[in-house]
Formats: C-alpha cells, structure tokens, sequence
C-alpha cells in the first residue's frame, strides 16, 4: 500500500508595523509558532507594511525584537530571507498588480469614486468588529474598469456575488458561513492612493508562500470569507489554506485590545522588567477579559 505524503505545513506570522504589538499579539502569534512546531513545519515572517502612511521601521524593527524576545523563531523572513521573498509587502508590488490586472480584465473589480462622506451618509456601519462598511452600491453598474492601465487615483472594488453563503470550517471555532452582500459588501482592493488593501494583498502573499494554514484573530473571520471569494476568482482554489482563528484578548471594559494600549505593549511589559514566561502568562489568562491596570504596581 502506497504511503500518503502529507503536505508541508507552512504558517506564517504577519504583523503590521504601524505600532508595537500588544498582548493580544503576543498570544496569537505563540499559537501561529506552537502550531507550525507541533506540525514540524515552517513558520514565516511577513512584514505586512502596505500602509506608507502608517507604517514604521521603528516599529519593523521592534516587532522582529520582541517576538525574538518571547521565544519565536521562524526560518523565512525579512531578517533571514527565504524562497518566496521579498517577505515586505512594500516590495511586493508587481505581485498585487498581476492580481488587480486579472480581477480587471475579467470583470470581478469596478471603479468607484465615491467619498468618505458619501460612505458615511449611507448609513452602513460596519457589523460586528469588522471596520468596513457594507458599501451602498453606488459605482457598482460601472463597467469602464478595462479602460484603466492603473490602479492609482481611483478606489477599486471587488463586486460580490450577492446572496451567496460562504461557509468554512475553522479550526479553532467551527463552522462559520457568511453571505454576500449582507454581512459585507463590495470591498476595497486597491485604494485611491495607490495601496493595495489587506484583502488582496493577504490573499496574493499566501498564495506565493504556500502557505498551508493561517493563524489570526477572531476579528478576521469575516475577512476570510471575502479573500475566500478573492481566491475564488484567481483561480487558487486548490491553494486554499486552512484557518485557525484565535479568541481575542479583552480588557477589564470588554475592549479588544489594539496597538493604542501603548500599556500593554510587548515592549512596555519588558521594560517593566517582565519575563517572557511572565508576559506569555498574562496572555494565557483563562479570564476572556481581565483588569492590566495594575501592572505598573507588580512589576514597576
């Protein structure tokens, strides 16, 4: 009998560098290295710095210290190099254009000019944590997308099928479904300024990567199912990765936690004179929601 071969596991770590990561990073990114160790895979660094606006080398930099710090190694990234680099996504460019130019030819992106106003007086807030609302649909019968040789100047949308159920099952949370034009709607891939959004540019990144399986967190599922549509349309079906989705990390008022809470950076925790063990412990806490405000008084 012949023995299967399993397929490689490759995961990945992608954080942003438009602030220092937070508690909540840290635990998600120890389960994306936990994962890949268990499976006797490669786990991969990607700098996601799309947003030239946003994104600092400082903040590069801090990213790659700090997760060393805790005790994540990885075997391809900006730091060590790899197979399937560059691994920033600033230097990736002619890859998302490949893509923009395939959605644009075969019709899956439009033009739309609308504003932020105009988005704002639709009255479309986002649901649940995703921060894109459901757009109105006001460019959506435009069909003058073949006429531009570039993406820049112009936001492009990705027109989605609507009424259609996109189910997956995550590892982590089970099943989950989500329908097309009403728990998202048409979403940006290419924004005015010239950047390729985080939908595309994951989708285009894991595909070049072999990425195997993606652990993130619980804010990204509805994501998902929109760069499940994209790889739908870029005929990368058979790449599909698997999907892991981590509970997020609260604090004491029900808030996720994001890179505002300067206090509970990796960084500031280790000044404070932290461990990693320490620092991982905090993550860990069987709580969903804890009080950090004391941390200053333990470890000051």
């Amino acid at each position: 009998m012949d023995e299967v071969i399993k397929p490689l596991y490759r995961g990945r770590l992608a954080p942003s560098p438009t602030g220092l990561l937070h508690l909540g990073h840290a635990r998600t990114f120890w389960i994306a290295a936990q994962r890949a160790k268990e499976h006797n895979g490669t786990l991969i660094l990607r700098n996601e710095d799309l947003d030239p606006q946003r994104s600092r080398k400082e903040f590069a930099r801090a990213m790659i210290e700090d997760l060393r710090w805790l005790g994540i190694r990885w075997s391809e990234g900006p730091d060590c190099g790899g197979e399937y680099g560059p691994y920033e996504q600033s230097a990736r460019r002619r890859h998302y254009l490949e893509a923009w130019r395939q959605l644009r030819d075969e019709g899956f992106i439009y033009p739309c000019t609308c504003s932020r106003k105009d988005l704002a007086l639709a009255a479309s807030a986002p649901n649940d944590m995703d921060d894109e609302p459901i757009y109105p649909g006001n460019c959506r019968g435009r069909s003058d997308g073949p006429g531009f040789v570039e993406p820049a100047g112009i936001n492009w949308r990705f027109r989605v099928p609507d009424r259609e159920e996109i189910s997956f099952k995550d590892l982590n949370l089970g099943e989950r479904s989500y329908v097309a034009g009403r728990d998202f709607g048409d979403f940006l891939v290419w924004r005015r300024d010239d950047v390729p959004s985080y939908q595309l540019a994951v989708v285009v990144d894991d595909e070049a990567m072999q990425i195997s399986e993606v652990v993130r967190g619980a804010d990204l599922l509805k994501s998902t199912a929109r760069q499940l549509l994209l790889m739908g349309t870029l005929g990368a079906e058979s790449k599909i990765p698997a999907y892991f989705h981590c509970e997020l990390l609260r604090d004491a008022s029900g808030t996720r936690l994001a890179k505002r809470h300067d206090a509970l950076s990796i960084r500031h925790l280790r000044e404070l004179g932290m461990t990693p063990e320490s620092v991982l412990g905090l993550a860990f806490r069987p709580s969903t929601s804890a009080d950090f405000s004391n941390l200053s008084e333990l470890y000051g």
